[in-house]
């Protein structure tokens, strides 16, 4: 039986992992592989198209910012004339490496704004390694430019 469940547990991670990363011809998939499309950097499209929806599906084309240093849950990419998107994953049902900051990226999913919390700002700069006197600075909620991610292509 013990055999049984070790080797259930190898199968198990053996099918995360190949779940997890995709690798093809221009980089690695994470989540779900898709087909690229004209991938926008221009965040005024977007913005403009949210003005009578709450949420667009699309692509975005950017460079890795940030990536959450714990285990890659979220990232930030910036966009066009220092714009960002913070970006997470579907389901929280992948991550991404630790290490993909500055790589080009391709996002496909759904874009929407949002106020963020307090306390989600505190938990993400915990998060990203941020000092305890830089948390306690913040005070207020913003407003944000988010990405539900159903899938992520990172550029070699």
């Amino acid at each position: 039986m013990r055999y049984f469940n070790i080797l259930a547990a190898a199968f198990s991670m053996l099918f995360v992992l190949s779940i997890q990363a995709q690798e093809t011809e221009g980089g690695h998939f994470y989540g779900k592989a898709f087909e690229t499309k004209q991938a926008s950097d221009q965040v005024s499209q977007v913005i403009d198209m949210l003005e009578n929806k709450e949420k667009v599906e699309t692509q975005f084309k950017g460079k890795i910012k940030e990536v959450c240093q714990v285990k890659g849950c979220w990232m930030k990419v910036a966009l066009e004339n220092e714009e960002e998107v913070f970006v997470r994953f579907k389901d929280y049902g992948f991550f991404v490496p630790t290490d993909s900051s500055d790589k080009d990226v391709i996002i496909n999913g759904v874009v929407f704004t949002s106020e963020i919390s307090v306390e989600d700002q505190k938990h993400y700069a915990k998060d990203r390694g941020d000092s305890p006197a830089e948390i306690a600075k913040i005070s207020k909620p913003k407003k944000q430019l988010n990405f539900e991610a159903d899938g992520v292509l990172i550029r070699n």
